[in-house]
């Protein structure tokens, strides 16, 4: 007598029940695959995302703060508490003292603000010191002098062409009371040093 679970050459054949309930099997173990492999991928998504959010440190091209040092002929740009750039200063033909009054050929001592800047000015560009402040103003009132301006940090003279008569310019001081510096530095400065940074100016 013939099984009829059985089919020749196809060993034994499921029953109804057993057939749906071996799909059932399949098509839950490919859920739970499915599944698993969409929650891999939002993982990697997601971590990718969170790393692509962070902004990227960059520095600051600028330093923080510019320091003088008359009697050494210096200029110190600082960044980040360090000496970041040294450069040979000339300064007014009075070189000793603090400035007190117009004319006096004397460069201002003390701390103050790089304020703003100028292109075209009569010397290869230049940067403004906030000078006189008010204590300066006050001490040339009490003299009553008037206590000057227009202190720059600057290059050499546009009218100068002559590489050997700049040499000498940098080698001396020259200014009525500015602080001087070759061209090339001075685009280096321009560059590094922005309005608003703070100088101090020793003896």
């Amino acid at each position: 007598m013939v099984d009829p679970g059985y089919f020749p050459g196809c060993g034994r054949a499921l029953s109804v029940a057993e057939d749906r309930g071996r799909k059932q099997q399949l098509a839950s173990g490919r859920l739970q695959h499915a599944l698993l492999a969409l929650t891999l991928v939002l993982l990697v998504v997601g971590l990718g995302a969170g790393c692509a959010s962070k902004p990227a440190v960059t520095a600051s091209p600028y330093v923080d703060r510019v320091l003088v040092k008359k009697s050494a002929r210096t200029m110190e740009l600082h960044k980040q508490g360090a000496v970041y750039r040294t450069y040979r200063i000339s300064l007014g033909d009075q070189p000793r003292g603090h400035k007190l009054q117009e004319g006096d050929e004397r460069t201002p001592e003390g701390n103050y603000v790089l304020d703003w800047r100028n292109p075209n000015s009569s010397f290869y560009k230049s940067i403004h010191l906030s000078y006189p402040n008010a204590l300066d103003r006050t001490v040339a009132r009490s003299l009553g002098v008037s206590p000057g301006g227009m202190i720059m940090i600057h290059g050499l003279p546009n009218w100068l062409s002559s590489p050997r008569l700049a040499a000498e310019y940098r080698r001396t001081d020259w200014t009525d009371g500015c602080i001087a510096v070759g061209n090339e530095e001075m685009d280096e400065i321009w560059q590094l040093v922005r309005d608003g940074t703070p100088i101090t100016i020793l003896p």
